[in-house]
């Protein structure tokens, strides 16, 4: 194992716990807060494996917009920042959740790099020129697929608000 590995291996998983945290913890804002640590340790990997280039667009894209987008959201929404208990779920709904995650994780690998083939995910340099050819060639599929599930994720996510948010006052005509 070379030193590469070893902080391949440290970095990703501080990812994964911060991952782990991001969802399970039942404030708010420090689940956006665990969110930037993974995105940001994700960056890590990216430096790790010499995509420079990767690195630097999830900072400036994720951590940077999408991050704070959602601290604004929570702060303009006057959204609960402590602890809420009404956010939690039943056990069994949680494991039945973490067991489906892990089974589409599972389908998706087994379906998408034989699509791909190996030499998509041999390591090759983070330089603009390769990752387009390779974000537009082939993972081009994995990306447009990304796209449609932040899709259906952004029109759950309204849904959800429509359904369970709070009665808004009519206006009277006159």
């Amino acid at each position: 194992m070379t030193a590469r590995d070893l902080a391949f291996l440290l970095v990703g998983l501080v990812c994964a716990a911060s991952a782990v945290l991001a969802v399970t913890t039942r404030q708010v804002v420090h689940s956006a807060l665990w969110l930037v640590v993974c995105l940001g340790t994700l960056a890590g990997c990216y430096v790790v494996l010499g995509a420079e280039l990767v690195a630097l667009v999830q900072l400036l894209v994720y951590v940077g917009a999408v991050v704070v987008v959602v601290l604004f959201a929570l702060m303009l929404t006057r959204a609960p920042i402590g602890r809420n208990d009404g956010l939690g779920t039943p056990r069994l709904q949680r494991v039945a959740a973490a067991v489906l995650g892990a089974a589409t994780t599972g389908l998706l690998l087994v379906a998408l790099v034989p699509l791909v083939g190996t030499e998509a995910t041999t390591p090759q340099n983070g330089d603009t020129r390769s990752v387009a050819a390779a974000l537009f060639g082939a993972w081009v599929w994995p990306f447009e697929l990304l796209s449609l599930l932040l899709l259906v994720a952004l029109v759950g996510a309204v849904a959800v608000v429509r359904v369970s948010g709070p009665a808004r006052p009519t206006r009277d005509p006159s």
